[in-house]
């Protein structure tokens, strides 16, 4: 039985996110024992009795088995935070959500991801603002990451379609719930050419409750935050506040002191984000001209004999550098190096923990 079927199971029970799942696991040692145990046993983790009551009356009502490959039958592919395909800047957050929930396809190669979030209700200029940068990240390789919602949102989307470029929405439902339900085509064309994203389980309904905690995801696939035009209120400052808290950079998009859709992108600037009046200035700080020398590394140069013994000691399963440096029998500081040169060649991952696991390329997608 595949093991992510258990990862599924304890999504779908209210209460227990990254912080419980990582007790759950540490505390059974997998958590298909997890999922098994006993009333007693699951109180003995921590859990509250609320929650252990949720677990065992879903063990009850749900047939995980069948739940799980009705999920796989509808094109929706399931990582987890173990899985060799985790994105890495994700992972690197705090408490990183325990399973994803995507159609389409995650690379090796939307590492290099921009975030554009911003108001249902903009203006011409911040419509104006957002297409041009969408495009330009778009036409340099970059991944345009947003949340799906009218505004800013779709037209970041479209903008980075338009120009032939990929594109990630996280949403604040399960990925067969698209909200607003007049974006169904565009999550479509969204998933052909990138992703539809979501850390709830598959019919999942949208919920107010549900979209400000999505937006750390937004941030947390992301490089940096761009934020169009805001109001005071607004949900895309949630974002740029999570994007700071995860040591992200944040931009904002200077307005009018006149304009109510940029009282909350002018005051992001006084408190620190960076003023963006030319996209050109966010490339210049992602030194963009690395991204495809980086591309064209993995692509084009073989490994030497000792990144290929490196390379050799890993799988899919991850291995701690301590272990490999012991398998290996060669100087941490080395292997170290060898590791390092492994990922920018686009051969080996690190999933967090400074564990890695083995990739390799198969149609420009990466699995382990």
């Amino acid at each position: 039985m595949d093991s992510k079927i258990f990862w599924v199971g304890f999504s779908l029970v209210k209460g227990i996110g990254a912080v419980r799942m990582q007790a759950l696991q540490e505390y059974f040692g997998d958590l298909e024992r997890a999922w098994n145990a006993p009333y007693q046993s699951l109180c003995e983790t921590g859990l509250n009795p609320k929650i252990c009551d949720r677990v065992i009356q879903l063990r009850k009502q749900v047939d995980l088995e069948k739940y799980y490959q009705k999920i796989l039958s509808q094109n929706i592919k399931v990582i987890t935070r173990d899985d060799s395909l985790y994105p890495r800047l994700l992972a690197e957050i705090s408490q990183p959500p325990p399973v994803i929930y995507f159609k389409g396809e995650i690379t090796l190669e939307d590492e290099w991801a921009i975030a554009i979030v911003g108001t249902r209700k903009l203006t011409h200029y911040g419509r104006q603002a957002t297409e041009e940068f969408a495009r330009t990240l778009a036409e340099h390789k970059i991944t345009v990451i947003s949340g799906l919602a009218r505004g800013i949102d779709a037209i970041a989307h479209r903008s980075a379609l338009d120009a032939g470029g990929r594109t990630f929405a996280v949403l604040g439902s399960g990925v067969d719930r698209i909200y607003p339900s007049e974006h169904k085509l565009l999550a479509d064309n969204i998933s052909e050419n990138g992703a539809i994203i979501s850390d709830y389980a598959p019919g999942t309904a949208p919920d107010s409750g549900n979209f400000p905690p999505r937006n750390r995801i937004i941030s947390g696939l992301s490089r940096a935050t761009i934020v169009i035009e805001a109001g005071e209120q607004s949900g895309a400052l949630i974002t740029a506040e999570f994007a700071a808290d995860q040591g992200r950079d944040v931009y904002a998009l200077p307005g009018s002191i006149y304009s109510p859709q940029s009282k909350g992108t002018n005051r992001l600037i006084q408190q620190g984000a960076k003023p963006l009046i030319d996209i050109r200035d966010l490339l210049q700080d992602l030194q963009v001209e690395l991204i495809q020398e980086r591309k064209e590394l993995q692509k084009s140069l073989p490994l030497d004999m000792f990144e290929q013994k490196i390379k050799d000691l890993l799988s899919h399963e991850p291995l701690h550098v301590d272990e490999i440096t012991q398998l290996s029998q060669m100087p941490v500081s080395q292997v170290s190096a060898y590791l390092t040169m492994l990922e920018i060649k686009g051969a080996a991952k690190q999933i967090g923990g400074m564990k890695y696991i083995s990739i390799q390329e198969k149609n420009g997608d990466y699995f382990a």
